[in-house]
């Protein structure tokens, strides 16, 4: 049982209904006997019944339970077309290969039943995956024997409504009905596993909306004892004291508005350092009992390294951390850990770009963050996936290719659906195998432009709104109409 998950006998749940509990329970039955709905063996039944009993969520005799409405909300955001359409085809075929009645094509019962799903029936699975995947994970994949979690932000875009704009509006850069809604996340992700551990979405600009403030919420959720690796925004006293003074150690990219200068502090190497760092005045979004609590004073270590790599745009980083004992933690080390921060950048280019998660696709805020979530939990079943590969053919979940594992799971799922006994372990050991062949190439000095060859299509930017554009365009037409000598086309005579 992972975090966050309670026993099915604590008071609240065992208030259910007797009835509900039966219809679970017979679900599951059902779901054990018959051909799985896809996805089956990475998110097993008895784990999602659990949230849901958690939830209080009920079942009523429909096609799209809570059940069916979640693996077919993840088959789409797995499916390359992502589309409700097909995701609604798929599950027809489905049902009438098992030898059931089909279900209406049109997809309006299947988005409803989306919106009737908790968000936190969602959020509980796709934490308490990576939970449990972490804690399976091997004592050689942490550092030197702690946990080390990689944190940083990006940007997603979503469709031009006006709930999504009152919600995540637009950059003010832009004229309205230029723009498109944006949504800020701020990620928290394993090293060793790859998992996404937490997730912090809010408004891309405005107050209290930036990635520190997103991070800070999620500071509860860390455990005394682990790292957090991040880039140079995160380097503040306000950002690095809670986190010290909840056993949280950090390594992080010395801010650029810092100044340093190695011949002051404690010497512990060549430009590397131990000073003192003093608790500026209250920031506003801070209250008085938690600016009390932190110290007044902060141990900082300071270290310079270079960087000598092909392709690296830097060559030389100035490091902070509260990691102080050189001799436990060399400054070379240090170093190493934190050169491994840019595996979030490609973990974030994974879910973005390979998962079609960079644009989404719901027109209600609400929606949106469920999208978001249910991306969040695909990509922790796939890289569950990916540590099984690992694990049966001796190799490192990071090493193996994302996109592969992914391309991988879509050609072996249809047959896994259907397949029994001996035929379906042995489509499971072929499919690790799969994906275990696929990995990372390792290219060592590898040097590319930041720059693409492909040249996009010489389209027109569209510099005022769509509605606004339309109407030009149709009163052009009618003008020409108007105008016989000009709406008419050249003929030539007989």
């Amino acid at each position: 049982m992972y975090e966050g998950m309670r026993p099915c006998s604590t008071p609240k749940e065992a208030s259910m209904p007797q009835s509900t509990r039966q219809w679970i329970s017979r679900k599951v039955h059902e779901l054990r006997n018959t051909p799985e709905l896809p996805f089956h063996d990475l998110l097993e039944p008895e784990t999602v019944t659990q949230v849901l009993e958690q939830n209080q969520v009920r079942f009523r005799d429909r096609i799209f339970t809570p059940l069916v409405t979640l693996w077919t909300f993840l088959s789409q955001v797995l499916s390359p077309d992502h589309s409700c359409r097909e995701a609604v085809a798929r599950l027809i075929a489905f049902r009438v290969a098992r030898g059931q009645k089909a279900c209406a094509p049109d997809t309006g019962s299947y988005c409803k039943a989306r919106q009737r799903l908790p968000l936190k029936v969602v959020t509980d699975l796709a934490r308490g995956t990576a939970a449990q995947l972490d804690e399976k994970a091997q004592d050689d994949l942490t550092w030197k024997g702690r946990v080390v979690h990689l944190v940083d932000g990006s940007t997603v875009s979503m469709p031009d409504t006006e709930a999504n704009q009152q919600a995540f509006p637009q950059s003010s850069s832009q004229k309205p009905g230029l723009g498109f809604p944006l949504a800020r996340l701020v990620a928290v992700i394993s090293l060793a596993t790859g998992v996404i551990r937490e997730l912090a979405m809010g408004r891309y600009q405005g107050k209290e909306t930036g990635e520190t403030a997103l991070f800070r919420s999620l500071w509860d959720r860390f455990r005394s004892g682990e790292i957090i690796v991040g880039d140079r925004y995160f380097a503040s006293f306000f950002g690095i004291a809670p986190l010290w003074k909840r056993g949280i150690d950090g390594v992080f990219r010395m801010h650029q508005r810092r100044k340093y200068d190695f011949r002051r502090g404690t010497r512990l190497g060549v430009e590397d350092h131990v000073v003192r760092w003093t608790k500026p005045e209250r920031p506003e979004w801070m209250d008085k009992a938690l600016y009390a609590q932190l110290p007044e004073e902060l141990l900082i270590r300071e270290l310079r390294v270079k960087v000598d790599r092909p392709g690296f745009r830097v060559e030389e980083l100035v490091l902070v951390t509260t990691l102080l004992d050189s001799q436990e933690y060399t400054k070379e080390e240090v170093a190493d850990l934190y050169l491994k921060r840019w595996n979030i950048e490609l973990d974030l280019r994974s879910i973005k770009s390979v998962m079609q998660m960079e644009v989404l696709r719901c027109d209600t805020p609400e929606m949106v963050e469920k999208e978001v979530w249910m991306h969040v939990l695909a990509y922790n079943l796939i890289r569950g996936l990916m540590m099984r590969a690992a694990a049966a053919h001796d190799k490192e979940p990071r090493g193996l290719s994302f996109k592969g594992a992914l391309q991988a799971l879509g050609a072996f799922r249809e047959p896994l659906q259907w397949a029994r006994g001996r035929r379906r372990r042995r489509l499971w050991e072929a499919l690790l195998e799969v994906i275990a062949s696929y990995e990372v190439g390792n290219r060592p000095n590898r040097v590319e432009p930041r720059a693409v060859k492909r040249r996009p299509k010489p389209h027109k930017l569209l510099n005022e709104p769509r509605k606004k554009a339309r109407e030009r365009l149709l009163n052009k037409r009618k003008g020409r109409s108007a105008n016989p000598s000009v709406a008419t086309p050249y003929k030539k005579a007989a």
